[in-house]
């Protein structure tokens, strides 16, 4: 008994250690976006004498018309939403005909969308921008620095973990629950969305957050798509203006950070039970 205490007291300590370590860098931003641009360079890691400070810098950073901040926020929401709705709907799809599909060439497809898991992005970074010309080439339809192509390019780089977790998720639902659905009168297209999809609740949630912290925070693939001197930009681009060439605001820039982490850190503690559940369930079965 007193080992399992001794135990338990010693995972204790060690996830406070954690804790601590992983809150830090977000305590460091907040203390510093709460400063003017001396304080910053001066005492970074001291107390703001004065907290409304905080205020003045977010009404500043929304008064920059070289960051157009409002603007690159709503930019940022609808690029987050359509792909995750995308993402979520088109993957559930495909892994449920996958798993239903008892051919080769299915699971020929499955392997084809895990090796997208394993292919890092980097490798694909100057292939992408090529393709994205010579479609538009071909079709006359333009996919850089426009909405749709930012967003077709989330849905195929978030498409391998979402089909590999809801194959997994999918092959515990018994057959005869669908085979009941069509007795009474149901359609395919109404037995994944009546039957299917509601199961899929829990890991559907999981994805939905994990990829929206992804393609909230992501810099890099709105930096090739978008690029930096287009119509539309997102909030990472939009921070990456406040870091001059020979001058940082630093106060500016960690204000804007904490604005843009603000609502992923809030939709992450209301959704952590979801994130939680839908992994365990995934897990468990």
């Amino acid at each position: 008994m007193k080992t399992r205490n001794f135990k338990l007291i010693i995972l204790e300590v060690l996830g406070a250690a954690l804790l601590l370590l992983f809150a830090t860098p977000f305590f460091v931003v907040l203390i510093n976006a709460s400063k003017n641009a001396v304080e910053v360079k001066d005492f970074p890691l001291s107390l703001p004498d004065k907290p409304l400070q905080l205020f003045l810098n977010i009404a500043e950073v929304f008064g920059r018309d070289n960051i157009n901040y409002l603007s690159s926020f709503l930019n940022s929401i609808i690029i987050t939403t359509i792909s995750l709705i995308a993402i979520g709907v088109f993957s559930a799809m495909a892994a449920w005909v996958l798993v239903r599909t008892k051919k080769t060439y299915s699971f020929v497809i499955f392997m084809i969308f895990l090796s997208g898991m394993v292919l890092p992005f980097q490798v694909v970074m100057l292939p992408l921008v090529r393709l994205m010309k010579t479609l538009k080439d071909i079709t006359g339809i333009p996919f850089k620095d426009t909405y749709h192509g930012i967003i077709l390019a989330y849905i195929g780089f978030g498409a391998p973990l979402s089909v590999f977790l809801f194959h997994g998720f999918i092959k515990s639902i018994p057959m005869d629950i669908e085979e009941a659905a069509i007795i009474d009168g149901c359609s395919k297209p109404q037995v994944f969305f009546k039957i299917i999809l509601p199961i899929l609740k829990p890991i559907f949630v999981t994805l939905l957050v994990l990829n929206g912290m992804w393609i909230w925070n992501d810099y890099l693939l709105p930096l090739l798509v978008l690029g930096t001197g287009g119509d539309i930009q997102t909030l990472p681009l939009s921070v990456a203006f406040l870091a001059g060439n020979y001058e940082k605001e630093w106060s500016l820039i960690l204000t804007s950070v904490l604005m843009a982490a603000a609502p992923v850190v809030i939709l992450f503690l209301f959704a952590q039970k979801h994130i939680i559940k839908g992994m365990t369930s995934g897990a468990i079965k």
